[in-house]
This record gives C-alpha cells, structure tokens and sequence, in this order.
C-alpha cells in the first residue's frame, strides 16, 4: 500500500481499507542508508524504553510523561503530525504548523501511553524485520498477563535523514491512518479553524 503524504484526507473506504494494512510506504522518498538491522536496532530502543517504563511503578501521569520522551526521541514526529493534518496542513503557517506539533505529540503521549499502561506485568518482544519498498517494518509481539499475544508493528523511515518509526500497527489498527481519519473528523467540527484544533487536543487523548 502506497500512500503519499500530500493527498487529501482519506475517504472512508480507503480508510477501512487500510485498517488491515500492515505497513504503510512513503512515495517518492529518498534511499538513504536505512537497513533492516538499524531499523531493527531502533525498535529494540523503543520496546526496551517501553519495557522500562511499564515496569517502573510510576504514576499514570509520570508515565505518559516518560510515553513523550520515547515519542519525541525515536519517532519523526513532524512527519507524523502534519501528515495526520492532510490538505489543511498546506494552508497553516509556520507557526501553526510548529504549535500543533508540538501539542500533537503530548495528545499521542497521553492516548497510546494509556494503551501502553495496559500492558503492566507483561512485556513486548522484538522479533525481526523486513524491508517493504522505501521503509522498514520491524515486528514484536506482547504478551500482557490474562490475554492471547498479539503483533505491534513498526515502520522505520530514514526519510528525515536519520531513522526513525513513522508508524506503529497495533492489533491490525494502524495509527496513521486512524489518527489522519480522527484528527481530520475534529477538524471539520471546528470549520476547519486549526488554531481551535490545537487548544483542544492540548486538552484531550
């Protein structure tokens, strides 16, 4: 599946439809020295920070907190955001651009960190990787106490000129395209107004 990252949002049938995909591909971008054994590398950062954090006793708050931190370090996390913006991303200035980055990461932090929080007294597991066309997919499974392991899927990029995760499938429900349905939805309740955007998912996830 091949999805560029200046189309317009996804219709509702491409979104369903990419619901079941278990990576996703940038077009056009850029072959750079990215292999499967660094993008393996970095998941094994991400799960063993993950790891760390479930394991760590924490208050939710502190968590999501450490969820951040993991976030900002090892995803492309501008990437992410202004994809999840669509068109409208073409039409915000800079600064919005930057001020919904910014807010777009703690509302990532606070949502799959809640996931996350779910999975204490079990652990996440790296298994391997394989290239799919310009990225990476990493697999691991989790194994949480009481419930059948399932697969986390992660798609590197070095697209930003290092690499980093550009996706996550969990369970088959691939974020970026979940979040670029969601964010879109609550776009279009706020007249398309993005500055309202921001203040508001500042507020929620």
């Amino acid at each position: 599946m091949q999805i560029d990252l200046n189309t317009p949002h996804l219709s509702r049938r491409s979104f369903i439809a990419g619901l079941g995909a278990a990576g996703l591909t940038f077009a056009a971008a850029p072959a750079l020295a990215l292999t499967e054994g660094t993008a393996k590398r970095l998941v094994d950062g991400i799960v063993g920070d993950i790891n760390q954090i479930i394991a760590s006793g924490k208050s939710e708050g502190a968590m999501i907190r450490d969820f951040e931190r993991v976030f900002v370090r090892y995803a492309d996390v501008p990437t992410i955001a202004l994809y999840t913006l669509g068109r409208d991303g073409r039409q915000a200035s800079n600064a919005q651009k930057r001020a919904f980055t910014q807010a777009f990461q703690g509302y990532i932090a606070r949502k799959y960190g809640k996931r996350f929080r779910e999975f204490i007294g079990g652990r996440i597991e790296v298994e391997g990787a394989r290239t799919v066309r310009n990225s990476v997919e990493v697999r691991s499974t989790a194994y949480l106490r009481g419930d059948a392991p399932f697969t986390i899927d992660w798609q590197v990029s070095d697209r930003s000129g290092s690499a980093k995760f550009v996706n996550m499938t969990i369970e088959g429900v691939n974020m970026l395209l979940t979040e670029r349905s969601e964010i879109g939805a609550m776009l279009d309740r706020r007249r398309g107004n993005i500055d309202q955007l921001i203040a508001d998912i500042q507020r929620a996830g």
